[in-house]
Order: C-alpha cells, then sequence, then structure tokens
C-alpha cells in the first residue's frame, strides 16, 4: 500500500525544516518585508548546529547556536531593506548565494573536508514518539502565530506595519523596531530549521544541503497567504511530495525522478495559485 501511516510519519519529518522557515517568512510578509533569502538563512542554520554540536558535544548548543547564527546573518537583510531602504529581492537572492559559498568554505577550513563532514560522534537531537522536539516546537509555533498575528497588540501592529506603515507611524509604532523585530525572528526560526535539518532528519553536514527547501518555504508562505494555519497545509503538501518520492524511489524510480517531486509540485502549484488570481483580477478589469 503506498498511502499508509509510514508515509504520513515521513512527510511530517520532512515537513518540519520547510514549517519553520515558512513561518518566519510570513511573519516577514505580515511586516511588509518579502524575504526570499530563507534559503540562505537556514544553510547557516545547518552548519552552524553541526559545528557547534560537534566541538562541544551537546545537540542542543548547536540548535540555540543555530538560532543566534541564522538570526546574525538575517541582519544582513535588516540593514540592507529596511534602514538603508535597498531591494529585499535582490538582497535575498545575494544572501542565497553568500550562504552556499560560505559554508563551503568553512566546511573546507574548520573540518579539512570537502562534500560532507560525517562524524559518528556529532551529537544529534533526541526523538520523543518519533519526531524531535523541534518538530513539536514547529506545530505549536503554528498555534502562537495565529494567536498573536489575529488577536494580540503585537501581531495588529505589526500588520499595520506591513499594510499602512506611514499611518502605522502616525499612531507611535515604529515601522523599523518591528521590521526589523520580524526579519530577526524569521533569522531564528530559520536557524532552527536548519538545526531541525542537520541534527534531526540526518546528523551531518553537506554542502548546500538545504537544496531549495527554502525556496520551496517562499512558496508555502505565497499559498498561504501569510497565514499560519495556510502556511501549515501549504508546508504540508510539500512534505508529502517529499515523502511520496522517497517511497517512490523505494518502488525503482530513477533517484532524480523522485528527488524532482517536491520541485514539481511547487511548479504546479504556484500555475494554479497565478491561474486563480488571474481569474479574480479579469472580472474587476472588465468591469471598469
Amino acid at each position: 500500500m503506498f498511502f499508509d501511516s509510514d508515509l504520513l510519519m515521513s512527510a511530517l519529518r520532512a515537513l518540519t525544516p520547510i514549517l519553520l522557515a515558512a513561518l518566519g517568512g510570513a511573519i516577514c510578509e505580515r511586516a511588509g518585508v518579502f524575504n526570499i533569502g530563507l534559503e540562505g538563512m537556514m544553510l547557516m542554520g545547518c552548519f552552524t548546529a553541526v559545528a557547534t554540536s560537534w566541538f562541544t558535544g551537546s545537540a542542543w548548543l548547536g540548535v540555540a547556536a543555530a538560532a543566534l547564527a541564522a538570526a546574525a546573518y538575517s541582519l544582513i537583510l535588516a540593514v540592507g531593506a529596511v534602514t538603508l531602504r535597498g531591494d529585499a529581492v535582490v538582497l535575498g537572492v545575494a544572501m542565497n548565494l553568500l550562504a552556499v559559498g560560505l559554508t563551503g568554505f568553512l566546511l573546507r577550513t574548520v573540518f579539512g573536508v570537502q562534500g560532507t563532514f560525517d562524524d559518528p560522534s556529532l551529537a544529534g537531537l533526541p526523538l520523543v514518539g518519533g519526531f524531535t522536539p523541534l518538530a513539536y516546537l514547529s506545530w505549536a509555533a503554528v498555534a502562537v502565530a495565529a494567536v498573536l498575528l489575529s488577536r494580540h497588540v503585537w501581531g495588529l501592529r505589526l500588520r499595520g506595519v506591513g499594510e499602512a506603515p506611514d499611518a502605522a507611524a502616525t499612531l507611535g509604532v515604529s515601522p523599523v523596531t518591528y521590521k526589523y523585530g520580524a526579519i530577526l525572528t524569521s533569522g531564528v526560526l530559520c536557524g532552527l530549521a536548519g538545526a531541525q535539518l542537520a541534527l534531526g532528519n540526518v546528523t551531518l553536514f553537506t554542502e548546500n544541503m538545504t537544496a531549495g527547501r527554502g525556496w520551496i518555504a517562499v512558496v508555502a508562505v505565497m499559498l498561504g497567504r501569510a497565514a499560519p494555519v495556510g502556511v501549515l497545509l501549504a508546508a504540508l503538501l510539500f512534505g508529502l511530495a517529499e515523502a511520496a518520492g522517497f517511497r517512490l524511489q523505494g518502488l525503482g524510480l530513477p533517484q532524480q525522478a523522485t528527488d524532482a517531486a517536491p520541485y514539481v509540485v511547487t511548479l504546479g502549484a504556484l500555475f494554479l495559485t497565478t491561474a486563480r488570481r488571474r481569474r479574480r483580477i479579469r472580472p474587476s478589469g472588465a468591469a471598469t
């Protein structure tokens, strides 16, 4: 049987890093910052988690270091897009490319290896009920983000900053402060996503190991319209696609074909979303 409980468990494990990063992107989106640097932040989190865990022998120190490192890395976007008013898209692309080169360089410098670092002494995250604690944290984060964005004053102000920054400023709300906070929060969540990927899903670091998951998280934000529950459902779709790809590989399909499954789903979802939005715009345009 193709669809069974094992497939669902695999999908939920694949879901966690995408969901954490997508929640960070959704918070940025609500603050009016289109963050496509999620991939680079995740990759920095992956390397930092593995390096810290290996040097200290503690996976939890690796998780904490990954969150801090990705938050620090997110300052590139914060300073460039908010303070200096640069293009957030260009900065995000540059951050992604920089992270690939920087982590590859650090892999050779710190560990003296090329391609992949894998050591039996590397401490990974423990499993509770088949999942790491970060998986449960990601599910809880969806509920917390949903409540904060819809009911708490901080979330309402954040949305106000994203929708009408000038109006928010006249009410005494600092758009710069809230945008910085959103970007740093995104960095922390992406760092946790990287730690989950490198110490939870596997226990190693390989060059460019995020393999497009950050870009998939960006698409999840778009499909979920930056709403936490919508982001969860979109991320679950991609998690199912990744799990199905592994299952098909076990049935004899070529690895290249199964690896493409999440990205085929991503392209299909983008196509359907774009087509739906165009159909909604056409009647209003025709009426005018």
